[in-house]
Order: structure tokens, then sequence, then C-alpha cells
């Protein structure tokens, strides 16, 4: 028999629900509003077809840049050979989910700042060998 090589080929547990997540999609899922600039995860969801993305950009983090009436217009980098291309596709809004990547940094920029002004006014620096006077 010969190999096939469609759009959705070797996606059986790709885009499988997971157990217990099976059904009906919950309708938080189109109430949910996007904004230009947000970081989403884009996931395939295997019950609706339409607006699906390609098996590549499934599990992939990128940047809001355009919201229509039914779909998500997502940035992403996509490593073709050696060099990174920022690709542009549409994703309808069941294939997509705010992001959770940016939350840890922002937790470390504030951690940071608060301990730099604690040592700002302890007169301490955060350089080695540099004293605030």
């Amino acid at each position: 028999m010969p190999h096939s090589f469609g759009y959705r080929a070797r996606t059986r547990d790709l885009f499988a629900k997971k157990p217990g997540k099976k059904g009906t999609i919950a309708l938080g899922t189109y109430l949910r509003v996007y904004k230009r600039g947000d970081y989403v995860d884009v996931i395939g969801d295997g019950a609706v077809h339409k607006g699906m993305p390609h098996k590549f950009y499934h599990g992939k983090t990128g940047v809001v840049w355009n919201v229509s009436k039914r779909a998500i217009g997502v940035i992403i980098n996509k490593q073709v050979g050696g060099r990174i291309i920022p690709k542009k596709i549409h994703v309808r809004v069941e294939h997509v989910r705010p992001s959770t990547s940016r939350e840890q940094f922002k937790a470390r920029v504030k951690a940071n700042a608060e301990k730099y002004a604690k040592w700002k006014a302890e007169g301490r620096s955060w350089f080695p060998g540099f004293q605030i006077s």
C-alpha cells in the first residue's frame, strides 16, 4: 500500500483528545477575549476540523497579531534550515489557549525589582565592589 503524505498524516495521537477531556467544547473557549500582543499556545483540537493548524504548529507559542470574528492571527517562529522565519497563521479560537510562558518571567522581574529596592534602601549595591553613596 502506498505511503500517505496528507495534511494530517501521522496525527492519530497528536490531535486525539486526552482522557477525561472528551465531549462538547466548553463555552468559555468561545467567549475568551484575545487582544493583539497576547501570547497564546496553539493546540489543535481534534473535535473541530475547521480552522485547524498544521501539525507543525501544534504545541507552539506565538503572539496574536490579528483578531477576527472566529479566528485568531498568530505569529509563530519556524526554523527552516538554519534560519528562523516568523510565520503568520490564522487559527480558529478552539485551537488556541492563553500561554503561561510569560508568567514566570514576570514574577522573576517583579521579585528582582523588590530585591533591588531593598538593597538600595540598605545602601548596598547589587554589583560586587560598588557602593551606593
